[in-house]
């Protein structure tokens, strides 16, 4: 029963981190950018939804779509000031200083507004714990949710991709953009609506985050946003399926590592088993190797 309990928990763990993926994914596959603040963006969306709760006293369901409200704003804003400048610059090195500083702003300001203490987060979830097998089994409130919420999200993105007409241009623009401009697409549209889906998921994983593990900080969101990205090249950035699995799999193999083997040496393991895979498979579970023709 004990492995089931672990299971449980590895699986919500991994939600978590499918969804924060999910936004990886979504922004590499379409800009072919890695939004490496992306991890801070999840912080911020937490901090949102503790002040709206906390301050102003509204009701916690409302505080998850002001925290939407707010990161995807942010990402909008993010894509237009800091990465549409560098869309086309033939570095990555400039791309990924600037997600660094990025980032970096990000943790400052949350640093200023609400300082270093660590805040105590009230749960957005209120459902009672199912108790299975005479109580030997507990998943909670926030496990179901998140697990529930995780696959809604998948299906809902997955959809919206192949059934929309912003979701084909999204795919055109993934392509090939300058054909995509020829076709009448609007690609800074596209590109700045992709960043603001990544960023409203962004914030729905850290309320989710922060629900199961009650505790915000300015850092909340840097190895979460970490084990995400792996969690998205585990399996196969670019594709909504692999994110959904490689953040399930990323979130079992790590409470099954502290569990049975080492707290300690528990990330360790997590980084070590994506190396592996990386050397078997290097496009990731579900990735697709790109033929260049010459």
């Amino acid at each position: 029963m004990k492995f089931i309990s672990f299971l449980i928990d590895g699986i919500n763990l991994g939600s978590v981190y499918a969804v924060i993926a999910l936004g990886y994914t979504m922004v590499y596959g379409i800009a072919k950018m890695l939004n490496f603040a992306h991890g801070d963006v999840i912080m911020v969306g937490g901090f949102a939804s503790f002040f709206a709760t906390s301050a102003m006293g509204v009701n916690p369901l409302v505080s998850v779509l002001i925290a939407m409200v707010v990161c995807t704003i942010l990402g909008i804003v993010i894509e237009e000031l800091a990465y549409r400048p560098l869309r086309n610059a033939a570095s990555s090195l400039a791309v990924l200083i600037t997600a660094i500083g990025v980032s970096y702003f990000l943790q400052n300001t949350a640093l200023l507004i609400f300082g270093s203490a660590p805040k105590q987060f009230n749960s957005v979830v209120n459902i009672p714990m199912l108790m299975l097998f005479d109580g030997r089994i507990k998943i909670s409130g926030e496990t179901m949710v998140t697990v529930i919420s995780c696959i809604i999200i998948m299906v809902c993105l997955t959809l919206f991709i192949h059934k929309t007409k912003s979701g084909q241009a999204m795919l055109a623009v993934s392509e090939d953009k300058g054909a995509a401009k020829l076709m009448g697409i609007n690609v800074n549209f596209t590109i700045g609506l992709t960043f603001a889906i990544g960023s409203g998921l962004a914030a729905i994983a850290g309320v989710l985050l922060c629900s199961t593990y009650p505790t915000l900080s300015p850092y909340t969101g840097s190895m979460p946003g970490i084990k995400a990205f792996v969690a998205a090249v585990f399996g196969g950035i670019g594709s909504i399926p692999g994110a959904f699995i490689g953040g399930l799999l990323l979130g079992i193999i790590e409470i099954l590592s502290k569990a049975y083997i080492s707290s300690q040496l528990s990330d360790a393991i997590v980084f070590g088993v994506l190396i592996l895979v990386l050397m078997i498979k290097p496009t990731g579970i579900l990735g697709k190797k790109l033929q260049e023709k010459v």
